[in-house]
């Protein structure tokens, strides 16, 4: 396997298992996709982990796969490398990317498709691609811009340069940077500490914020409103509200 979903305390962790550097052939691509909707359909995970173990996140396509490729073979599979990085980005729950060493192309891709992202101070993140001829291909130049802006975003697309821990928590590429040794066990808890929580209303949350920046603010407030009405039909609201009333805010416990 190249990759595999270990479970632990309601958090499912996407471990990349293709050494030396988890380059992302066209196997891991298709296996991260059958992982993805696996953690989509559990209920024993409530949060996702995405982590490529202590050295490497990921440092990138397969090269040497993609260099046989001609035109009419990447119409093809183009689709469905993004279509793998998308079910990613759509699992209905929490997810957190534990970055250490080289998350490069498509792994800094893959990265982008978190909800929150913890790098070690020893990281580097890039779409390196334009020196390769090419432009990212699984989402970089959409998912990218959006969370760091156009400008900023074509910077490192266009240059291909790498950038370091600091300066990705600077410019809103990563959320948290920390020790290398302390990467996985804090994006774990990070996930943890959600898993805990209301699960239908933690969906809902991250559907609307997702869901509402693809399109109108009122079109967006429509997503909202439906949540969260939705929401007054859940046992969670019930015993959220219930807790809060009897006990104060945050005691809350959540099946």
């Amino acid at each position: 396997m190249t990759a595999n979903l270990e479970v632990t305390d309601g958090v499912g962790t996407i471990l990349l298992d293709r050494p030396p550097m988890n380059a992302l052939d066209v196997a891991t691509q298709d296996r991260l996709r059958e992982l993805a909707e696996e953690a989509t359909r559990r209920e024993d995970v409530r949060a996702v982990v995405l982590y490529g173990g202590e050295k490497v996140f990921a440092a990138g396509a397969d090269i040497k796969e993609m260099q046989v490729m001609d035109h009419a073979a990447m119409v093809v599979r183009s689709k469905a490398l993004q279509d793998s990085f998308t079910a990613v980005a759509r699992i209905p729950k929490p997810v957190v990317a534990a970055v250490t060493g080289y998350a490069l192309g498509g792994g800094c891709e893959l990265a982008l498709c978190a909800d929150y992202r913890i790098a070690a101070d020893n990281a580097r993140l890039g779409q390196p691609e334009i020196l390769l001829g090419l432009i990212p291909g699984a989402g970089g130049t959409q998912r990218l811009a959006r969370l760091i802006g156009p400008s900023r975003a074509k910077d490192l697309i266009f240059t291909g340069r790498h950038v370091k821990a600091e300066e990705a928590l600077t410019i809103g590429l990563v959320d948290r940077v920390v020790p290398a040794a302390e990467v996985y066990e804090q994006a774990h808890a990070w996930a943890a500490g959600l898993a805990k929580g209301p699960a239908l209303a933690l969906r809902a949350a991250k559907e609307s914020v997702d869901a509402g920046l693809e399109t109108d603010i009122d079109t967006g407030l429509t997503i909202e409103r439906n949540w969260f009405a939705g929401l007054f039909a859940t046992e969670d609201r019930l015993r959220g509200m219930r807790s809060f009333v009897e006990e104060g805010p945050g005691k809350a416990k959540f099946l």
